[in-house]
């Protein structure tokens, strides 16, 4: 079968993939707690004639093809959503009051698309896709989660690929940007600052050791990484997103809590402004006879693209959707205009899949300003382009199968 005619059979399941897909959107959930979405996924899967296996706290499996020697291709997709209530335009609004704002029962629809593709095409795969539907990338612990649970074995995965749609790109819709090798999306990082102080009346604060003043102090001093420690190239970003202190006008307060995230491309430059970031809080709050200590939860590291990898799915992708279609993330920033191509600074934890076999990831263009999709991912007003999901589903079906074709 030529590319042409894989991608007009995509085509064919068109209308059942926008049904698919609102379902999914209408019963958003978010981080594990997916109830709806996985029963529904693995009624869709058992349909086709898959058995799903369930992996981690609320991950899905499914393997395609096995019936000749090869080695194994990896496709994610993940289903979570996020906890804000919707304010899009659409006909089929969420009903939970949570809302898939950044495409990802999108990317379930696609992947449910790629299976029903594979198992039409079971007997010319060379070696075995494992489809991997994931929890909780919102919170960048479902990735992880499900490879502490064995998804990157039995059988063991050799190169694994993402997709993430975007809406708002000035490109048409359907284009498919494959990033070059090398980090791709940031390493991320959520923290609190827990600080210590002495409560007592507002009228007597030599009686106390006020956290507030000591907050100020510390927000302030945290800049000062980016401004005087980190080189040029030492990109990174450290935002404090949350103070929480103080309940009354005239009392000091006796503790305050900040929070907020970093993101960083370079794993030596994450962990150097952890440590600083420790450093400051705490002897700035001990100049100021207060103490701060500095937690870390969750997050994840960078998204590492291997070069190989993805100059084989540039290839393919260009075969099935053409050159006007498909790019290099180098290539568009090459271009000069409108279509140039931003570097995402947002984080994804398909990184922790990156970290342990080559991987690569995609972008999906979901819809132009000029088509009505002005609002960017994570905004209450998103909306992405469905006419996408046919196409979508045959970029992740079609590049798992060249390359173990080619790598067989």
């Amino acid at each position: 079968m030529t590319a042409e005619e894989f991608l007009q059979e995509a085509a064919k399941y068109e209308k059942e993939l926008i049904t698919a897909r609102r379902y999914l959107h209408t019963h958003a959930e978010t981080g594990f707690d997916l109830t709806e979405t996985l029963a529904f996924v693995k009624k869709e899967l058992t349909s086709m004639g898959y058995e799903p296996v369930c992996c981690g706290k609320a991950g899905l499996t499914v393997l395609a093809g096995g019936k000749k020697p090869g080695k194994v291709f990896l496709i994610r997709g993940d289903m979570d959503a996020l906890p804000i209530q919707e304010e899009a335009d659409v006909e089929f609004p969420s009903k939970t009051g949570k809302m898939h704002a950044c495409g990802h029962d999108m990317h379930t629809t696609m992947m449910l698309g790629a299976a029903r593709l594979l198992k039409e095409h079971e007997d010319e795969i060379n070696g075995t896709v494992k489809l991997m539907f994931q929890p909780a990338e919102e919170i960048f612990e479902g990735s992880h989660d499900m490879i502490e649970a064995g998804v990157l074995k039995n059988p063991d995965v050799d190169a694994a690929l993402m997709i993430h749609v975007m809406a708002g790109l000035p490109m048409p819709s359907g284009t498919v940007v494959v990033c070059d090798g090398g980090v791709s999306a940031p390493a991320a990082d959520y923290f609190t600052i827990q600080i210590q102080g002495k409560g007592c009346h507002g009228s007597m604060p030599n009686n106390g050791v006020d956290p507030i003043n000591v907050a100020a102090h510390i927000v302030t001093a945290l800049q000062e990484i980016n401004a005087r420690e980190l080189a040029l190239s030492d990109e990174a970003v450290l935002t404090i997103g949350t103070i929480h202190g103080g309940g009354a006008a005239n009392v000091i307060a006796d503790t305050v809590e900040l929070g907020g995230t970093i993101r960083t491309y370079d794993e030596e430059v994450r962990s150097f402004l952890k440590d600083r970031m420790a450093e400051i809080s705490q002897n700035i709050a001990s100049a100021f006879r207060a103490k701060a200590e500095v937690s870390f939860g969750s997050g994840c590291p960078t998204l590492v693209n291997n070069p190989d990898l993805s100059v084989c799915t540039a290839k393919y992708v260009k075969e099935l959707l053409g050159p006007e279609k498909a790019f290099t993330a180098g290539q568009l920033n090459a271009m000069s205009g409108p279509e140039k191509a931003p570097k995402t600074a947002g984080s994804e934890d398909f990184a922790y899949v990156s970290q342990e076999v080559s991987s690569i990831m995609l972008a999906l263009a979901a819809g132009t300003p000029q088509q009505g999709y002005c609002y960017p991912q994570h905004h209450p007003k998103v909306k992405f382009d469905e006419s996408v999901l046919a196409g979508g589903s045959a970029v992740y079906a079609y590049t798992a199968m060249r390359w173990l074709e080619e790598h067989c």
